[in-house]
């Protein structure tokens, strides 16, 4: 595509975004300056107007809706309600954008391919099939024109943020958008994805209980990638499973999402529920692999730092896995307000007992801790905190809320010294170089 139709790709979308996230925007800043009472009924027709239009600006609302006090509740209600439910394309795209990707005889390499997709979600969606080879497959398939609408999409974050520094500068939002925006680019290369999928499979291939798809190279591309089938549940299904398998379950995720971490400084950024199913024995299938972060191991060594600081109170130890991860003008009062956050993070792991993963068993409490945090920052002129926080808050987040559904009571103290156990920061940096090398992947900032 020239750069002509990229731009006139851009000029539709926003045009698309210009009515509601003005409106979005006139009603939050009415708020916010004039502390008006606000009609806020049309929330739910915002959120739908974000799915309709596909694309990054979901995820982008999703993230928006984590900022403490940045969007009235009304709002962030319904942008938490995104996930993987947007209106698929029709069977006459698919079939164009099959043929783009695999030729005019593509329906060839298959004996079944459904016309309905299986999922939708923000850049793609998936459709069941078998191949040629009478192996099950999901097919996920990319939306056309991901790429201007991606760009177009980054340019309305850069304008959300500008407002947001105006209106408040506690939180200073440079790193974030900058990581939402390499993150999000990212994810329109199906092949980088592949290979992350090809990574974690290395990664895990010791765990028995966490499954991760096979990929099949021949039939997959930049915008289609192929891969085995795996038969799973939602997890929401579990709820009210028996108390030995939900333990399961929550053992199985927390392995899945820190082992590669803490060994490798590798995490998968983005734990909700489309992203993996669970199988009747508990054991857990990984299924989306666009939003893989690779950490500097120091990074990791300041978490870790960090976490034996809090449970022997050693201030100084603090600083050091602060500066580490490159917060910028560190005080003694940015210290306490910043271990707010670290404390509730680190709660479950700090008591060597039995016990759930939040003993409130509310999502609400996050929330409020977030928001003391947040008005904390105000008082002392605020923090930018480092591009590397934002997909590891939002794992960290993510998984906190599987464990509160899961309400399962396990010793996370001995859990999170398992895997910590003999942690040393060159074997992580020796086994990353050796696991990025093998899946073709290069070190990513």
């Amino acid at each position: 595509m020239d750069e002509k139709n990229r731009l006139t790709k851009r000029i539709k979308r926003y045009a698309n975004l210009g009515s509601s996230a003005g409106l979005l925007a006139l009603k939050f800043a009415s708020s916010k300056f004039l502390n008006s009472d606000t009609d806020f009924s049309n929330a739910s027709q915002l959120s739908e107007m974000l799915g309709n239009l596909k694309g990054p600006i979901m995820k982008i609302a999703q993230l928006l809706s984590t900022i403490p006090d940045l969007l009235p509740i009304e709002y962030t209600q319904e942008l938490t309600k995104l996930q993987s439910n947007a209106p698929p394309m029709g069977w006459n795209f698919v079939k164009r954008r099959m043929r783009s990707e695999l030729g005019g005889d593509w329906a060839k390499k298959f004996i079944k391919f459904s016309k309905e997709p299986f999922a939708a979600a923000s850049l793609g969606q998936v459709h069941k099939a078998t191949n040629i080879d009478n192996k099950i497959l999901a097919c996920k398939l990319q939306y056309p024109d991901m790429e201007s609408i991606v760009e177009a999409d980054i340019i309305q974050l850069s304008l959300i943020f500008s407002i947001y520094k105006k209106i408040d500068p506690s939180i200073n939002t440079q790193n974030i958008k900058k990581e939402i925006s390499i993150r999000v680019r990212e994810e329109l290369d199906y092949n980088n994805e592949r290979k992350n999928l090809k990574l974690y499979k290395s990664l895990l291939k010791d765990n028995m209980e966490v499954h991760i798809p096979n990929v099949i190279d021949s039939i997959s591309t930049k915008k289609l990638i192929s891969m085995e089938w795996l038969n799973g549940e939602n997890l929401l299904n579990f709820k009210s499973a028996k108390k030995e398998i939900r333990k399961k379950i929550a053992i199985n995720m927390f392995n899945a999402w820190y082992f590669p971490f803490y060994k490798g400084a590798i995490i998968h950024g983005d734990p909700h529920l489309g992203n993996y199913t669970i199988r009747k024995d508990g054991s857990v299938n990984l299924l989306d692999f666009g939003c893989i972060r690779v950490f500097r191991p120091e990074f990791v060594q300041g978490v870790i730092d960090l976490y034996f600081a809090i449970l022997k109170n050693d201030t100084e130890l603090a600083v050091n896995a602060y500066e580490s991860w490159g917060f910028e003008n560190i005080s003694k009062k940015l210290i306490e307000v910043l271990n707010i956050w670290a404390k509730f993070l680190y709660s479950p792991l700090l008591e060597n007992k039995v016990r759930k993963m939040q003993e409130t068993n509310s999502t609400a409490y996050g929330a409020e801790v977030a928001s003391r945090v947040h008005k904390e920052l105000k008082k002392i002129g605020g923090v930018k905190p480092p591009k590397e926080f934002v997909f590891m808050d939002r794992a960290a987040i993510g998984l906190g809320s599987v464990f509160l559904h899961l309400d399962a009571e396990i010793n996370w103290y001995k859990l999170f010294h398992s895997i910590i156990e003999n942690h040393n920061i060159e074997d992580i940096k020796v086994l990353q170089k050796k696991e990025l090398l093998k899946a073709g992947l290069t070190k990513r900032d």
